[in-house]
């Protein structure tokens, strides 16, 4: 299967300023690409509130609930969701497959889009939030 060049969709994206709603951000991905981005905004919905709202924050698609949840992303040669670090390091042996950082989780573009894995993920951010509200 050929690879999706999302970066440089998005990179040509951004000079023309910023996406001001996930339509905008997916017109920017390789028509290629955009079924997995769309599998995994809803799988990202299917586990959030039904109050929270879709935004576009540090340039990229993002849910919010008060605050932002999660962040998700399309690039080069993978997906990425940013759940948050502590949500990761919870999900460290989950995880072990795939390519993470300190807050980023990266999908690679060639694979099925980890739906039950990524509404674990944002289940546990929904958790980790408000378990910070009960304190």
């Amino acid at each position: 299967m050929k690879k999706a060049k999302l970066g440089k969709a998005r990179l040509a994206k951004k000079s023309e300023g910023a996406p001001k709603n996930f339509a905008e951000y997916l017109s920017g991905v390789p028509a290629a690409a955009r079924g997995n981005l769309k599998k995994i905004r809803a799988a990202i919905r299917a586990a959030v509130p039904r109050e929270a709202t879709e935004t576009i924050s540090y340039g990229i698609p993002a849910f919010r609930h008060g605050v932002v949840l999660v962040w998700f992303a399309a690039f080069s040669d993978h997906y990425s969701l940013f759940p948050t670090a502590a949500v990761i390091e919870m999900f460290k042996t989950e995880l072990q497959g795939f390519t993470t950082s300190k807050g980023t989780v990266h999908f690679p573009v060639e694979k099925p889009v980890p739906v039950s894995l990524i509404k674990k993920l944002v289940k546990a951010r929904l958790a980790q939030l408000e378990k910070k509200k009960r304190r």
